[in-house]
């Protein structure tokens, strides 16, 4: 990557945040409705204090900090960068304003910018690199925003909508039938490998054995889902797992999250508003527990993360071609019969919901961590947590390669979740 090209990606990621930040109110960036979501406002001011602290502070001789508190508010979970805010404590912050980071915000552009070009070319290569982590370490908090955003609106009673010419995707037409894929067993290589940007914990590249194995050629849908609240799904432990089990029953879930009758027609509310729930729409807004859980009332199960990782790369699927992030759209886009003719092939394997598999967030082998800040940022989660593959509707496309390992605890939803079968070949 060119400094030019470099320049352009940086501009390009920094004005995606403040769009996606456009039509709030200015009230908007402040609440906080559960520890796991962020405001808006602090995402804003976190994502330009991670330029300041992991670069600025470190390529610019005499670097003063923008202000002497913000790496306190801005911090999230690196130790080694001192104190923190509490997480649960960011959405009461009336301060810094929303005017101020704006300010921070631009503050920062205007050093990078000026930085970018001046950088000495035996210091270029791994200067260029860690301005990548941090503008993928951005757009990971684009789909953050939006996330919690649609939670934040979700959680007001009067269901206010995030913008309201957003497109809406309906089936028009039959939903193609799920047919499973064959894929033969044997060793394989997974993980990173190449020149482009990937994550420390997509590496190192290593050899798997996996048995045969076939994966669905769609995502499950909203109508197939249905038929699993329907058929008493959420009433019957013997689908469940223990700890899912329990946290059905501890949070009173009935379906998934964002669902609800009205004059008994299911809707779900979208950062569009509230809308008729569209069968033909991938299934979305679940947690591990109620994907699990669903596949063993269906008789299958989840792919592991190897299988899908091998399934995306020997039946040539194409990141260009999945319903990734889209401003006028960020909601799951149904599958048409005309658009997908052949059951030989795997559909919507990027894009429209992050899909879970069965695989616990654990270390490749050979992997060790960074040493310094930038060792916290995925090695110390490797315990407690699941894998998702594939990359969601609010996901930018150039963040998402068949190697990209999302992860997440069990019990988490307000994410764009869902799933794909897969059983033994």
């Amino acid at each position: 990557m060119t400094r030019a090209e470099l320049i352009e990606f940086f501009g390009r990621v920094r004005k995606t945040s403040e769009a996606i930040c456009e039509p709030l109110e200015i009230e908007d960036y402040v609440p906080q409705p559960m520890s796991d979501v962020s405001p808006p406002k602090w995402h804003l001011g976190h994502v330009s204090w991670f330029f300041e602290a992991v670069i600025l502070a470190n390529h610019v001789r005499g670097h003063q900090p923008f202000h002497p508190q913000y790496a306190y508010v801005f911090n999230s979970y690196y130790e080694s960068l001192g104190l923190r805010v509490d997480r649960p404590l960011r959405g009461t912050l009336s301060r810094p304003t929303v005017k101020q980071i704006y300010e921070y915000r631009h503050h920062i552009d205007e050093r990078m910018n000026v930085l970018i070009p001046s950088v000495d070319e035996a210091a270029w290569p791994e200067f260029r690199n860690l301005v990548v982590l941090a503008l993928n370490h951005e757009q990971q908090h684009q789909e953050l925003l939006l996330t919690d955003l649609k939670l934040l609106l979700a959680c007001n009673p009067s269901r206010p909508v995030y913008r309201i010419d957003l497109r809406h995707p309906e089936s028009r037409g039959e939903t193609p039938k799920p047919a499973c894929m064959a894929f033969p067993g044997g060793v394989y290589e997974i993980g990173f490998q190449g020149d482009g940007f990937a994550y420390d914990n997509e590496g190192p590249r290593h050899k798997v054995y996996v048995n045969d194995f076939r994966l669905q050629n769609r995502l499950v849908t909203n109508e197939e889902y249905l038929a699993f609240i329907e058929a008493g799904g959420y009433r019957d432990f013997r689908h469940w797992l223990s700890d899912g089990w329990m946290t059905v029953q501890q949070e009173r879930w009935e379906a998934p999250l964002y669902w609800e009758k009205r004059d008994g027609t299911w809707c779900e509310f979208t950062l569009g508003g509230m809308r008729a729930l569209d069968p033909g729409a991938p299934v979305c807004h679940l947690s591990y527990y109620e994907a699990d859980a669903f596949a063993q009332w269906a008789g299958k199960r989840l792919p592991t993360e190897t299988e899908w990782e091998v399934a995306a790369r020997l039946s040539g699927a194409r990141i260009e071609e999945g319903a990734l992030l889209d401003l006028h759209t960020l909601q799951p886009v149904p599958l048409i019969e005309k658009e997908a003719p052949t059951t030989r092939a795997l559909h919507q394997m990027y894009g429209n919901v992050w899909e879970w598999t069965q695989s616990a967030y654990l270390p490749y082998p050979g992997y060790r961590r960074i040493e310094g800040p930038l060792g916290e940022y995925n090695g110390k989660f490797m315990v407690n947590q699941m894998v998702l593959r594939g990359g969601s509707c609010v996901t930018p496309p150039d963040h998402i390669r068949a190697t990209y390992r999302n992860f997440f605890k069990p019990d988490k939803r307000w994410q764009f979740m869902g799933l794909r079968l897969a059983e033994d070949g």
